[in-house]
């Protein structure tokens, strides 16, 4: 696979089956044009967000299309983390944390 980019895949899909969620994967298990990462996911109103890596959006709507999977948005994004953000990330999330159990 040629250089790739990190896209979230958003589908909003209420209402959706589940075993129509899981035979789509087995499909998509299949693909070697991109590669799924990882799924968040919320049942009950039927959202996924997908990381996929792929060298275009194209691709990433040509698979779907083909396997006949709808879309809300396809989004290049990277990733960031604490370890890149310096100074004294843990201390504000420990704040943060005893914030939230107020």
């Amino acid at each position: 696979m040629s250089k790739t980019k990190k896209y979230m895949m958003v589908h909003n899909s209420p209402g959706v089956d589940w075993e129509v969620i899981k035979e789509n994967w087995r499909k998509l298990a299949a693909v070697e044009a991109a590669t799924w990462v990882r799924t968040y996911y919320n049942e009950k109103t039927g959202i996924r967000f997908c990381i996929w890596l792929a060298p275009t959006e194209e691709i990433l709507k040509d698979i779907f299309t083909e396997i006949g999977i709808s879309w809300e948005s396809i989004t290049q994004v990277e990733e960031t983390v604490p370890d890149v953000w310096r100074g004294t990330w843990a201390d504000d999330l420990a704040e943060a944390y005893q914030r939230a159990e107020m």
